[in-house]
């Protein structure tokens, strides 16, 4: 069995990170008109009748970019596993072959303050373990499913378009390097008496952050001076929040 020393790193071909911007599939135009129904829908929220909508307007409609990260990762681990098994042989013998090489028996205790003589084999047993994951995460480095995230045509010019939005955009806690090490902590699992290792790889096949557009519209009570925001889904179109 290898000591702590020994074991060396684990041997890994991580693919470059990725940067994708989502196309906001979601007309101005269409925003607008949402950011009207909702103050409709606030009014009732607030007991404004319709015919003082006046008193709720919108302040602002402003875009940002939420980023989330997926990763696509598998560990392949061939490995030996030494044991050793004690073979009992007749009072007599003086030597054992197999396979053309010698054993010489060695008396231990038995029963009954009785001895017995036996011989001992070391073999090694291959032996692998497979293992992959599929990981999304949020800007929280938090796990979410996979269906959380949508779907929709990249951008020709993402460094571009962050840039721009640099800062509106969101960005995430977490370092590319801790992003891999989530997944690779998952998955990278190598078992207990490891003798030798016979061939091993950590391997990222996919590392991508996805900046996904949101329109984050401010109303605002002209009579109370309070505010509120909902998000619309620059994508899906849908109310988030």
């Amino acid at each position: 069995m290898l000591t702590l020393s020994e074991i060396p790193p684990t041997p890994e071909k991580i693919s470059e990170r990725k940067i994708i911007v989502y196309k906001s599939r979601v007309d101005p135009t269409i925003v607008k008109l949402t950011a009207e129904k909702m103050k409709f829908k606030l009014f009732t929220k607030f007991s404004f009748s319709k015919n003082r909508s006046e008193e709720i307007r919108v302040v602002s409609v402003d875009k940002y970019y939420e980023p989330y990260v997926l990763i696509d990762a598998k560990y392949n681990l061939q490995y030996y596993k030494s044991k050793v098994y004690t073979l009992d042989v007749e009072p007599e013998t003086e030597q054992v072959k197999i396979s053309g090489k010698s054993y010489k028996p060695e008396v231990e205790p038995a029963e009954a303050g009785k001895s017995r003589k036996v011989i001992k084999l070391e073999a090694k047993m291959c032996a692998s373990y497979k293992d992959k994951a599929y990981l999304v995460l949020d800007k929280e480095g938090n796990e979410i499913p996979p269906n959380q995230v949508p779907a929709a045509p990249s951008e020709d010019n993402p460094e571009e378009i962050l840039k721009e939005f640099s800062k509106k955009k969101g960005s995430g806690k977490l370092t590319p390097q801790k992003e891999v090490n989530i997944i690779k902590n998952r998955i990278v699992k190598r078992p207990p008496n490891i003798g030798e290792i016979e061939e091993e790889l950590f391997q990222v096949s996919e590392h991508a952050a996805i900046y996904s557009p949101i329109y984050e519209i401010t109303f605002r009570n002209e009579k109370t001076a309070e505010e509120k925001v909902i998000k619309i889904d620059g994508v899906t179109a849908k109310v988030i929040s």
